[in-house]
This record gives C-alpha cells, structure tokens and sequence, in this order.
C-alpha cells in the first residue's frame, strides 16, 4: 500500500513541475503543450538534469546550472504542494471507494486550482483560460455521473450574483470581475450548501491574514490583496468536509 502512495507522490511531484510551466507560459504568453523548458533569466534549454522535480532545485542549490541566477521558490513548493495535495485526493478516494473516474477528476481540478492560487497570488489576474476549463471539465464529468446540475448551477449563480454586488458597491475596489468568473466555477463545482462554507472559511481566512499583515506593516488598510487564494483554500475545505461542517454549524443553532 505505501508503494501506491509514493508513486502518487513522485507522479504529483512532475505533475507540480508541469504546473509550473504552465504558469511560466501563461505569464509569457507562450504555448505550454510545446518547447523545451529553458531558465528565464539566460534562456538557455535546460537538460533532463536540470528538470528532476524538487531535486534538482536542491542539487543546483537554488541556482541555474548556466548563468548562476537563483531560481525561485515557487518551483519546489508548487512540486510539494501538488505532490501532498495528490496523496491527500488519493487517501479520499481510496477510504470513500469512489471509481476511478473520480479519482481522475479530482485530480485535474484540484490541479487547475494550484495554478489560480499561484497565478493570482503573483500577479492579482485570474486568466479566464484557468476558470473555462475546469468548467467545462466539471459540467461533462457532472453530466456522466447524473448529478443534480439545478442546485450546482444555482450555488454558482448566487456565488457570482453575491460577488457582483461587492464590485458595483464598492466600486471595484473591494473585489475584481476576475474573482466573480472564479466564485461561479467554485459555486458549480460545490454546489449547496459546500459553497456557503468555502465563502464563509474565505472571507474568514482572508480578513485573518489581511489583519496580520498590517499589524506586521506589510500591508495598509488600502492595500490590493488577491483573494483567489483565499477562495481556492476556502474550497479545498468546503469540498472534503464541507457537509460536515456545515451541519456542525446548523447543530448549534
């Protein structure tokens, strides 16, 4: 059984590396299903050497093999985090015995969520290519597998509908239109009431670390902060544990 859940590993840790690149490409406009991989800084091609997930990044010690710049975190923690997040969806599917196909599923979703979370995290721009997709993805997957489409349409409307009255109050400065595309993907893949916890656990988390940073002084209270992030660790809970938590809040009342 160990085996299995390194191999998730070792397979979620190249699956990390192609998520960078991906990101690389988007950021440069170039396409990422062609080309070879090259450092940023000299352009020069890098060798399968220099491309060894999480271990080449140490091996190098943090430096490009060609020029010696350094090379950014971002790679070996997007490896890591995506490995850890393979072997958690793995660990799900195994003790809920779901088929394969979700398995697969649940993969690729989670996947495209890394890349919001990195991309607007870095540069506060959510492209609608990371949100269409997926979409698109969950509607034919949720069409195969009979699921009530009417409520995850509708927990996606009321998503944009809630976000979109933010933008026209405040004017478009406390939420951009790239966070209402976002909200109604998330709403559609949730659906009620999982939604209502991911908005609730990401407003929560983001007020808590908006908080912190300005008592470190590293934001104002007029700072821009994405909030994809925020939404996209809201919805990694809400769709483990999201029923479960929400009938712990209903209980208490």
């Amino acid at each position: 059984m160990l085996i299995l859940y390194f191999l998730i590993f070792i397979f979620g840790l190249i699956m990390g590396s192609f998520l960078n690149c991906v990101i690389f490409r988007l950021e440069n406009k170039k396409g990422f299903i062609k080309g070879k991989s090259f450092c940023p800084h000299c352009l020069h091609s890098l060798s399968w050497k220099d491309l060894i997930p999480l271990l080449s990044f140490f091996l190098l010690k943090r430096k490009c093999r060609y020029c010696q710049k350094e090379i950014s975190w971002q790679y070996p923690l997007v490896e890591l985090s995506t490995a850890s997040m393979f072997v958690w969806i793995f660990y799900f599917w195994q003790n809920q015995e779901l088929l394969l196909s979700n398995l697969i599923f649940l993969l690729i979703i989670f996947s495209f969520l890394i890349l919001i979370f990195i991309y607007d995290l870095k540069h506060m721009i959510i492209p609608d290519t990371l949100i269409i997709i997926p979409l698109l993805i969950t509607f034919i997957y949720f069409l195969g597998k009979n699921i009530n489409l009417l409520n995850h349409f509708l927990a996606g409307l009321f998503s944009l509908l809630f976000f979109l009255l933010i933008v026209i109050i405040s004017l478009g400065k406390g939420m951009g239109l790239g966070d209402v595309k976002l909200v109604f993907f998330l709403g559609f893949l949730l659906g009620y009431p999982n939604i209502i916890v991911a908005l609730f656990l990401s407003f929560l988390i983001g007020a808590i670390i908006g908080i912190g940073l300005i008592l470190n002084k590293k934001k104002q209270m007029k700072s821009e902060v994405p909030f994809g992030p925020f939404l996209v660790i809201g919805t990694l809970i809400a769709y483990f544990w999201g029923t479960y938590l929400f009938n712990l809040y209903v209980g208490l009342l």
